[in-house]
């Protein structure tokens, strides 16, 4: 008997058109296969769960697809299943973090010499290529400026500032963007109904938050909140669960900011406090709506009463800057609450204070009306 997969490996992208966020990369890889402008190295950059290795996975299938490269390769071919379990033998993934060693390196270089096996090309998929060392790289530079012809290299990392400059510049370098909300909500809404699982949109869209952008945390999240839940899924169980607070508490307490009202702003932290609500995904929340009603002022010239009071696009951006300095404290000092309790507090008087340039700039143009006036009436 087979053991239980979870969600992210059984809806793994199996080819370019389950790759969901990144049509940017599936369109450039699709238009290199279909005119043979094949690159010998790239390297995939962007945050965790939002598809670098299951897009390598894909393009090595693609590569080495029956009859020569093909962007829809036979997902029913020996070799294409091979390639998408990890057992070919030509396609190889490296961990990075475990294999950072100059002499494992040099093993790398003396196994590309050998033509593939089963397949057109022989593929090294590096996961984390940051975590090589420096004597690594540099082993790495000479057979990555001029590989056999039957060796391609793909590269994966969430840290491209550390990886060395020469190494980036013999790739083609794809950056790989966090996926929407919006997406997240549609895969998981696929996701819930080929389960049999019912899922409230506002539940999803509560999972799709916590993802920031990565649709296999979403995925991971989705498969435990099933463990949870079982087959219904309300929004109340991912906000308990994950000490999320639901938009209306977000919305309300954003009013209360605009409005200075201190001991609606004390009474909500003392609630979300008791509640067990993680705190600085609430600030999180709150930069975001807060955000929001900024740019809303911005295309109403320059004022917004998306939050009950009028508010201008200088008050909302002071609002901000002190929610954002805050941020720190919040996370990692001693007493949360009392930290974001103070955050909060501190955007209220920073939204209540005006700018000094602000205020010369308006004391100006009164002295410039007066001066005006005054020569008028001479």
């Amino acid at each position: 008997m087979s053991g239980y997969q979870v969600i992210a490996r059984r809806w793994r992208p199996k080819s370019f058109d389950d790759l969901v966020g990144q049509d940017h990369i599936v369109r450039t890889l699709k238009n290199a296969i279909e005119t043979q402008r094949i690159a010998h190295a790239y390297l995939f950059v962007g945050p965790r769960g939002t598809g670098k290795t299951s897009t390598a996975r894909v393009f090595a299938k693609a590569l080495n697809a029956e009859g020569g490269p093909s962007a829809s390769p036979s997902e029913d071919s020996e070799i294409s299943k091979a390639i998408m379990s990890g057992s070919c033998m030509d396609v190889i993934e490296i961990d990075g973090a475990s294999n950072n060693s100059v002499e494992q390196v040099r093993d790398l270089r003396e196994e590309c010499q050998y033509a593939p096996a089963q397949c057109t090309y022989k593929i090294y998929i590096i996961d984390e290529v940051h975590m090589l060392s420096a004597a690594a790289f540099n082993a790495l530079l000479k057979t990555l400026e001029e590989p056999p012809p039957h060796v391609k290299f793909i590269f994966a990392t969430t840290e491209s500032q550390k990886v060395l400059p020469t190494i980036v510049s013999r790739c083609q370098r794809f950056e790989f963007r966090p996926i929407s909300d919006a997406v997240i909500v549609e895969r998981l809404t696929e996701i819930a109904k080929s389960e049999g699982i019912e899922a409230a949109p506002e539940a999803l869209e509560g999972i799709a938050r916590l993802a920031n952008g990565g649709m296999r945390d979403a995925q991971s999240i989705l498969d435990q909140m099933i463990s949870f839940c079982g087959k219904q899924i309300g929004e109340s169980d991912v906000l308990d669960v994950y000490g999320l607070v639901s938009s209306e508490t977000i919305d309300q307490l954003g009013r209360n900011l605009i409005a200075a009202d201190y001991p609606a702003i004390i009474q909500t932290v003392d609630t979300l406090a008791q509640e067990g609500r993680d705190l600085f995904r609430v600030l999180q929340d709150l930069e975001v709506r807060l955000r929001t009603a900024m740019l809303d002022a911005v295309r109403n010239r320059g004022e917004t009463d998306s939050l009950g009071k009028k508010a201008s696009v200088e008050t909302l951006m002071r609002m901000l800057e002190a929610l954002q300095s805050s941020e720190y404290s919040v996370q990692k000092g001693l007493s949360e609450k009392v930290n974001f309790e103070v955050a909060l507090l501190k955007a209220v008087d920073a939204g209540r204070m005006r700018a000094i340039d602000a205020l010369i700039r308006e004391l100006t143009e009164m002295g410039e009306s007066h001066e005006g006036s005054e020569k008028k009436k001479t």
